[in-house]
Order: C-alpha cells, then sequence, then structure tokens
C-alpha cells in the first residue's frame, strides 16, 4: 500500500499542482493503486479547512481509503529510536507525526507519497521506501 502524507493531502485539496498532488490525483482516477492513510495524517489535514463544506468533503473522500493507525507502543517505542539516530547525527525532525508515519510504513512495508524534507532525513536511516525512489 501507499501511504499519502498530509503534506502531499495539503497540495491536493489546495489544487497545488506537485508532482505529488498530480501522481494522487492520477491514481485517485484510476483506481489501480491500493493507496491510504494514517489517523494521525487525517487529523493534520482536516484541522487546517476553514469552511465547513470542504472539510466535509475531504473527510468524505478520506473516509473511502484504508486509514491505519500510527499510535500504538511499538511504533512509539520504534519512532523514538529514528529520532534517536536523526539527532544523534545533528538533525532534527520537525514533526513528531512525521517520525511515527515513517515508522510505521518502515515496520509494514508501506510506500510512502510525502512533499517533506523530513522524511528524506528519515530515509538515509535505511527502510523506508518513498514515492517517487
Amino acid at each position: 500500500m501507499i501511504l499519502v502524507d498530509s503534506s502531499v493531502w495539503v497540495d491536493f485539496f489546495n489544487q497545488a499542482k506537485t508532482p505529488q498532488s498530480l501522481q494522487l490525483q492520477l491514481w485517485l482516477e484510476r483506481g489501480d493503486v491500493s493507496l491510504g492513510t494514517a489517523d494521525l495524517v487525517v487529523f493534520e489535514v482536516l484541522r487546517g479547512f476553514r469552511r465547513d463544506k470542504a472539510c466535509q468533503g475531504a473527510q468524505s473522500l478520506l473516509a473511502e481509503l484504508p486509514v491505519v493507525d500510527i499510535g500504538g507502543l511499538d511504533n512509539a517505542l520504534h519512532a523514538a529510536t529514528l529520532y534517536r539516530r536523526l539527532r544523534a547525527q545533528g538533525r532534527t525532525v520537525r514533526s513528531p507525526i512525521d517520525v511515527l508515519l515513517a515508522s510505521y510504513c518502515m515496520t509494514h512495508g508501506h510506500t510512502l507519497l510525502h512533499r517533506d524534507a523530513d522524511f528524506e532525513s528519515l530515509k538515509t536511516l535505511g527502510g523506508l521506501e518513498t514515492w517517487p525512489n
């Protein structure tokens, strides 16, 4: 499955034409790729809407996809290890949710669709597959 990060969803809902948002749109239209997102990504995306109608439309679309729970003790422990490894290298990931999402993708064999430099740092630790590679 390809999990979609909030950085791509925000571009998609704002109709920003990035390579990632255009690819997401193509996959949604074709329906030939298994897409999903994470519970905390849903929170990140929906909290940014100012208008109820737009929020409800986004919520409806997100509800059509599998939504994985990236919390839980095992993922939290793995994510903390990843964060500490990066910090030991002098790099800090800005969003704890990004570390949890990357950790979940690593441990469950999912690819991540994103537009966020923090994931590129996490990729250097090994085990995180992203689109595009």
